[in-house]
């Protein structure tokens, strides 16, 4: 797959999952009935299934009965549910952080924007990847940040709501402007939530705060067959020090560094910056799922040498690949 497909992809994947989770609860797909008090999976209540009056039969079979219900549909679909990312980031590492989490989507939109209008992607402060050269014509981008800042917020309050109020009666309210306090609280605490994590928090929050993310980080870590992003030791000679691979990398990782940095989220941003600087398939970086480590050829070695002071001091001796 050639680095403009890759990008492609990954976007596509991005908007698709955004779509998932504003949709899955207008469809009824997954969300609580804050109303009835009991949580629609499919399009159907999902209960314990235990009879009325339940608690009044005084018998072994019921009492096991009873176990094996409460088992089965409230104990085992949690552990099955926050299994998940340890699963996936055994298997594929902080994959899913990079090419479907939407809050991660949504701080990459606003990295583009700010570097657009300031030529760095925080708000705060210059990062040494920053391109530190803004747009010439800057006034699209700030109209656009300004239309963003209004407005994702807002949606994203009114979407994550619907997982706790029917979406119906939220868009009943919002036609009407007539609102309870549990909308009204809900759409104003998960916009102004969504508007300082977009706008300030960002990638910080994928590092020390999620999660999700937390797991994915740490099973992918210690798995010997997660996916991750490594430098092939036969490619090393070819590198020029451009630095784009660390220009594109919004985690603020040096993918050329022989240890891998564990915040990397498998975007595969490096390997296509890498691609477009010494042609496609030539590029340094190539995905893998294995910890087998091999010595670099001599030349990549002595070349490394001497870009030590671009990865502050640190060469290759081996690589993983």
């Amino acid at each position: 797959m050639n680095g403009n497909a890759l990008h492609i992809m990954r976007r596509i994947t991005q908007v698709l999952f955004v779509l998932l989770i504003i949709l899955a609860p207008v469809f009824d797909v997954l969300r609580f009935d804050s109303a009835t008090g009991s949580l629609i999976v499919f399009g159907s209540e999902w209960s314990i299934g235990l009879e009325k009056g339940f608690y009044e039969i005084h018998s072994l079979g019921n009492a096991s009965h009873v176990a094996w219900r409460f088992f089965l549909k409230a104990i085992l679909p949690w552990v099955l549910i926050l299994s998940v990312f340890p699963v996936l980031g055994a298997l594929t590492g902080r994959f899913f952080c990079g090419w479907f989490c939407p809050e991660g989507a949504l701080f990459e939109l606003f990295d583009f924007l700010t570097t657009k209008i300031f030529g760095r992607r925080s708000l705060l402060n210059k990062k040494p990847n920053d391109s530190g050269i803004p747009s010439q014509n800057r006034l699209p981008y700030i109209l656009l940040a300004v239309f963003c800042m209004m407005l994702i917020p807002l949606i994203a309050g009114t979407a994550l709501t619907g997982y706790f109020v029917n979406p119906r009666t939220i868009w009943g309210q919002i036609i009407n402007w007539e609102f309870t306090f549990g909308v009204k609280a809900g759409i104003i605490g998960v916009s102004i939530y969504i508007f300082i994590s977009a706008m300030i928090v960002r990638h910080t929050l994928c590092k020390y705060v999620c999660g999700a993310g937390l797991m994915q980080m740490l099973f992918g870590w210690a798995s010997p067959v997660s996916l991750r992003v490594n430098a092939d030791p036969v490619k090393l000679a070819a590198c020029t020090d451009c630095k784009g691979c660390e220009r594109v990398c919004f985690m603020n990782v040096r993918p050329r560094l022989p240890k891998k940095d564990i915040n990397c989220v498998n975007c595969g941003e490096c390997i296509i910056s890498c691609n477009k600087e010494l042609g496609e398939g030539r590029g340094v970086f190539n995905y893998t799922q294995s910890k087998l480590c091999a010595v670099p050829p001599k030349e990549a070695i002595d070349k490394l040498s001497n870009l030590k002071t671009s990865l502050g001091g640190k060469c290759y001796e081996k690589t993983c690949s």
